[in-house]
């Protein structure tokens, strides 16, 4: 982890609260891998917001972020104007272990803002060879946000909460169109990897837990969650990324 100034780019919604950010350095670009995040420092708050990294451009050393606006650290966040400066660390946190060998296709869970720390993670498996199906949910169709940019990677199904957009539930609903898969990513709610889990317990699976955070380097011991080896993990050190069997939820 390291703390670099990175210059704001591009900014646009994208949908409902939902905001895409890209950034250009020429160290986190370079080092980051698939799941991890980096940490925002804002000049009227003592605590960094951290966001996952959605995608990452070598080539043009550019970087992507998609947050909601849940308050005022993430709205004042939206306001950035292209050319500004931000102060940024990282990238912090685990990745998403690379399947390899027997995986030939692999399925993306992702809910709400779970959704874009696996678009970067599909994009890699993709280049593996490896078949990429993917299930985003959201709330509503006003939520829907990459359904394009998933569905370059392979079978994309979208569901919603109200059933405006694509199917109508959540997304263990959906998990039973995909009949066969060697290992599953998720990333949602607490709620939602605790169903998903439960409902895919004899597969092999990765997930990262959404959870506020508050130092982002693991010192305050604000975001633990109980192991099934007994004891604890801080989700910003030891995470965000665990395996599905690794933790309670």
């Amino acid at each position: 982890m390291r703390k670099v100034k990175m210059k704001l780019l591009e900014i646009r919604e994208i949908a409902k609260d939902t905001i895409e950010m890209k950034l250009t350095d020429n160290y986190i670009t370079e080092v980051a891998k698939p799941g991890q995040f980096i940490s925002i420092a804002l000049p009227n708050y003592t605590l960094p917001r951290p966001i996952s990294i959605a995608n990452i451009d070598r080539d043009k050393q550019e970087l992507t972020l998609l947050f909601k606006i849940m308050g005022k650290g993430t709205n004042e966040l939206a306001g950035f104007i292209p050319g500004a400066e931000i102060d940024c660390f990282g990238p912090n946190g685990n990745s998403f272990p690379l399947m390899s060998g027997e995986m030939t296709k692999v399925l993306l869970i992702g809910g709400g803002i779970g959704v874009p720390p696996l678009y970067y993670l599909g994009k890699q498996l993709k280049k593996q060879g490896i078949k990429v199906v993917s299930i985003l949910g959201f709330q509503s169709s006003e939520n829907v946000f990459y359904e394009k940019e998933f569905a370059r990677l392979g079978e994309t199904f979208i569901v919603t909460d109200d059933g405006s957009y694509g199917m109508k539930g959540f997304v263990t609903d959906a998990v039973t169109s995909v009949p066969s898969f060697n290992a599953y990513y998720a990333c949602g709610p607490t709620g939602m990897l605790r169903a998903l889990t439960t409902q895919l317990h004899n597969k092999t699976g990765y997930i990262s837990l959404e959870e506020r955070m508050g130092c982002t380097v693991g010192a305050c011991a604000a975001c633990v969650i109980p192991t099934t080896e007994g004891g604890y993990k801080k989700i910003c050190h030891d995470g965000p990324v665990f395996a599905a069997e690794e933790v309670i939820l």
